[in-house]
């Protein structure tokens, strides 16, 4: 199934040190008064979908308990239904599952953390050669049309700080789709999900008018074609995201309600 897409995220997963996570029960009554999360959880990829894009926009932080019997009731499935959205998510590594314990969300340690950042330096780095070799003006239009949806959010105070770091990840996720290259498009955005659930663990402090004002720099070099400017524009631009992140620090303790954040 497709990985988490830029403005709906699609189905993700997730692997590790979830386990040492404290899980927070979910509020059963709750579950059973509120109605389904509408018609996005009818099917298996429906709720996958649903659950990456809680997860990226950080309604479901690191560590949070999946229980399979509350996202039954939330989305009037089987367990079983809800058992092959969770599998759909862990292999794309957002979710971990854990033998007798359940589904978690993903917690990346901090040496996950750098290892997501060095390998999206060196992906991005071949999609920036890509996409400068193969775009056509319809893909430089799109993108411009993303950096205005950032910066329309940007100018927005009603708007969560999470939509606006997750529009300033669709831009990456779309740039690697117009590279022409479905399966680094893919990875791409696997680990741009990645990324978001880092940025929340580690409470990143990224400026994200900052961040808007780099992609609109970079695609000003790539109309250019200078490749090599394109891809130092890039690399020093996600060596600032990185920076930004408190690496030094130990995971927070986090408590939340499982249903009131997937009906949020």
């Amino acid at each position: 199934m497709a990985r988490a897409r830029p403005s709906s995220p699609s189905s993700s997963s997730a692997r590790s040190s979830a386990a040492a996570a404290p899980a927070s029960p979910v509020d059963e009554g709750a579950a059973s008064a509120s109605p389904p999360a509408g018609d996005k959880g009818s099917s298996i990829e429906g709720i996958a979908q649903d659950i990456a894009t809680a997860i990226v926009e950080k309604r479901l932080p690191p560590g949070t308990w999946l229980r399979e019997e509350a996202l039954g009731r939330v989305y009037s499935v089987s367990r079983t239904k809800v058992r092959a959205a969770l599998l759909m998510l862990s292999k794309d590594k957002l979710i971990e599952m854990i033998p007798d314990k359940g589904a978690f969300v993903c917690q990346p340690t901090v040496e996950e953390a750098r290892e997501v950042f060095a390998v999206r330096r060196i992906l991005e780095r071949e999609v920036v050669r890509l996409f400068i070799a193969n775009a056509r003006p319809r893909d430089y239009q799109a993108l411009e049309q993303q950096i205005r949806f950032e910066r329309n959010a940007l100018r927005q105070s009603t708007t969560m700080g999470t939509v606006r770091e997750k529009l300033l990840g669709d831009f990456h996720v779309a740039l690697a789709e117009a590279a022409g290259n479905r399966t680094l498009a893919e990875l791409v955005r696997e680990l741009v999900a990645r990324s978001s659930l880092i940025a929340m663990l580690y409470h990143s402090s990224n400026d994200p008018h900052c961040s808007s004002d780099e992609h609109t720099d970079f695609l000003r070099i790539c109309r250019k074609g200078d490749v090599e400017a394109a891809v130092a524009c890039m690399i020093e631009h996600l060596d600032r995201i990185e920076a930004s992140l408190e690496l030094g620090t130990g995971k927070p303790d986090r408590q939340l309600d499982l249903v009131k954040a997937l009906l949020a």
